[in-house]
């Protein structure tokens, strides 16, 4: 039965674990190729098949790349969780730009101040070697001087002043002297020569030599036209050691023993690899071949002890240095013939180096202590002001964080605390100011949808008092259309039938637009259709009856009192003028179609004049009446009449058809008449398409300025 496991691929997913990079799959690869290969090999080791050994590289080189790979894989997760926050990053910048340099540069120090100390402690060493080479030199040259004297007068060949040195001199016990006079050796030498004669010196001579295996200190003085050769040697032991350098340390010389590398003496390796130190070096023979030399360190001498410490960084210091010197059978020089090694200490070395100055170097070491102090608190400070300048960074940038993370959620009223004065503040200040003014722009913004919601009820609603369902005459089709410049409209017209042979026919513009052209629109629509269809209110003042006059009509009875087109305005104009504000107003054109007489009795309050286009393309223009309602109180307005002929089309508009502009002016009234005329015999519907496709057209793409209102009637 097969075991499924459905969590794990979702488990890994969630812990990270599931490589996804490129870099993750080619390192787990590696390391899963690698640990077959491996577990491979084994089983053919087991089953002892030779080509299992074949692997072993593969696996070493597959391992090798996993390793590096999974190491640069543990790098890139460092530095994403390490580097994520800005704090870190900080402080890795900070390590990279102050800290890693100083530490380089104090391990530099520390470097330069080890091998100077080092050097130091060798200098004194071979320092004091060469001053007593200077000083055996002079009293060797001294008593060259003397031996050629005293042969000069034909006197033993003997130097009172050794004998005196020797006798007065604790230094010259382990001294000798030995003097030639050509090759014979004279009796200064005493019962046996300590040292041959050597052939290659040509002139004064002052080295440290290599003689039998031991290291010396020697000069040679020639003197009588180089016929009396003085030799003076001192042997490189500890007391010479103590006179030189004391109390430095401990002090151990070393004489280096070469042999070729080709030669295999083995008895004399082991003896070398027991009691001395092998090591290996190029040599350079004067044939000019290059031959690889085994020598041995082999210790002559180990002199004083290293002190104690006088604190934590009084640290020992271990340091050597070559020694040059020349082999005395053969006369060659051997730049690495022995080997000096110091083990000292800085406290020690600084006393040695100060000892001059005395009382001095104490007012030194103050003035370096203090500088240190000084330079330590300057650190310090540092250090201190770096924190907080990091602080006052990172917790700008998390505040800034936490305040995105409320943005996110929504909430715009979280707001930053400001406590200093910087760019950062200026950021936090600029954040607070920014959430501020989205919030007051989500507030404006719901203010203006729910605005625009109740404008679009608004339009719902204006759009109800339009006419939808016209009852046509027989001898008179009638077609409108108005669209608003914004949600809402403030022109008007209407149909209004008041019985089966007559209507009424209304177009209006209100100054303005939106709302309040609006609202001012529905109150004419009502007013028209309660006066149209109710007839006269019982109440009216009696300047209003006065300026009606006789344009009151009456009717048969069956039919009742009808308002005439002139008297209805003037009920508009007063009502307007007492209910409106000074500033508002509109333009009525106000016409009764009479179908049996087919007779136009109409009334003009101020509105763009309509016209009738006949079917001989003649024009009539319909401008009786008067001036716009609402503006001034008390007005009478004029009324005409005329009759259609079959085939007259009526043509009221609003200034939103003919007042549109673009670069060549206005769209005006000539456009249009032309275009209704082109189009005479076309459904009343269709020229209207015509109509508002030119304006637009004429507009463009800019914002319609106005409304644009059609009203059109043709006679059957």
């Amino acid at each position: 039965m097969p075991v499924s496991f459905p969590n794990f691929g979702r488990t890994l997913d969630e812990r990270g674990l599931r490589p996804k990079s490129r870099v993750a799959r080619a390192a787990w690869y590696t390391l899963a190729l690698a640990l077959f290969l491996y577990l491979v090999q084994w089983l053919a080791r087991g089953l002892k098949f030779s080509w299992g050994e074949n692997l072993g590289g593969w696996v070493t080189f597959l391992s090798v790349v996993s390793i590096f790979l999974f190491c640069w894989l543990a790098f890139r997760w460092l530095r994403t969780r390490l580097l994520w926050r800005l704090r870190n990053r900080l402080i890795v910048t900070y390590v990279f730009i102050g800290v890693i340099p100083a530490v380089l540069l104090v391990a530099m120090a520390f470097v330069t101040i080890y091998l100077f100390a080092g050097q130091f402690a060798n200098f004194v060493v071979i320092s004091g070697i060469d001053l007593k080479l200077h000083s055996i030199e002079s009293v060797n040259v001294a008593i060259a001087n003397e031996l050629a004297a005293r042969l000069d007068r034909g006197q033993p060949a003997v130097s009172d002043a050794l004998i005196g040195l020797r006798t007065n001199q604790a230094n010259w016990k382990h001294r000798e002297v030995c003097a030639w006079e050509g090759k014979q050796a004279l009796p200064l030498c005493g019962a046996s020569i300590p040292f041959a004669f050597p052939e290659f010196v040509q002139g004064p001579f002052r080295e440290i030599v290599e003689d039998q295996g031991d290291l010396y200190l020697r000069t040679v003085a020639l003197v009588r036209n180089r016929s009396l050769l003085v030799v003076s040697s001192e042997p490189v032991n500890i007391d010479l050691v103590d006179e030189i350098a004391p109390a430095l340390g401990e002090i151990t010389i070393y004489s280096m023993e070469e042999k070729p590398s080709a030669t295999s003496d083995s008895n004399r390796g082991d003896a070398a690899s027991k009691n001395g130190i092998p090591i290996s070096f190029a040599t350079q023979p004067s044939s000019g071949d290059h031959t690889t030399s085994q020598a041995t360190l082999r210790p002559l001498l180990t002199y004083g002890k290293l002190s104690p410490s006088t604190g934590f960084f009084d640290r020992a210091i271990t340091f050597g240095t070559p020694l040059p010197a020349v082999n005395w059978a053969t006369g060659q020089h051997n730049p690495n013939a022995a080997l000096v090694r110091v083990q000292t200490r800085p406290s020690v070395l600084y006393n040695r180096l100060f000892a001059a100055l005395g009382d001095f170097a104490k007012g030194i070491e103050a003035v370096l202590l203090f500088i240190a102090v000084i330079l330590a608190i300057i650190e310090l400070l540092a250090l201190i002001v770096g924190m907080r300048l990091s602080r006052s960074i990172t917790g700008a940038v998390a505040q800034l964080y936490r305040a995105t993370q409320h943005v996110d959620r929504g909430d715009f009223s979280h707001r930053i605390p400001v406590r200093s004065a910087d760019q950062l503040a200026e950021l936090s200040v600029s954040f607070n100011s920014m959430t501020t003014s989205i919030e007051k722009l989500i507030l404006e913004q719901k203010e203006k949808q729910r605005l625009e919601n109740e404008l679009v009820i608004a339009q719902e609603v204006q759009a109800q008092l339009f006419p939808h369902q016209i009852s046509q005459l027989d001898s008179l089709e009638v077609h409108g259309f108005c669209r608003p410049a914004r949600t809402v409209s403030g022109d008007y017209y209407d149909f209004l039938a008041i019985n089966s042979e007559k209507m009424m026919l209304a177009v209006g513009d209100v100054s303005g637009k939106g709302i309040s052209a609006a609202l001012l629109m529905a109150t004419i629509h009502s007013a028209v259709r309660a006066y149209s269809l109710e007839g006269l209110p019982q109440y009216r003042e009696a300047s209003v009856g006065a300026a009606l006059g006789s344009q009151l009509m009456v009717a048969d009875g069956a039919q009742g009192v009808e308002m005439s087109p002139g008297a209805l305005l003037g009920l508009l104009n007063h009502q307007l003028y007492e209910s409106t504000p000074a500033e508002k107003y509109a333009t009525l054109f106000l016409a009764n179609y009479d179908s049996r007489s087919r007779r136009l009795t109409y009334s003009n309050g101020g509105h763009l004049p309509p016209i009738i286009i006949s079917q001989d393309g003649s024009i009539r223009r319909l401008d009786q009446g008067g001036t716009v309602v609402g503006l001034f109180d008390a007005l009478s307005f004029e009324e005409a009449s005329l009759a259609l002929r079959p085939g007259d089309i009526f043509l009221a508009y609003s200034d939103g058809v003919t007042e549109p502009e673009n670069d060549f002016g206005e769209f005006g009234e000539e456009r249009l008449i032309e275009l209704v005329r082109d189009r005479w015999s076309e459904p009343l519907s269709q020229i209207t398409e015509v109509v508002t496709a030119a304006v637009d057209d004429w507009i463009g793409e800019k914002e319609q300025p106005d409304d644009i209102t059609l009203v059109l009637a043709r006679a059957r």
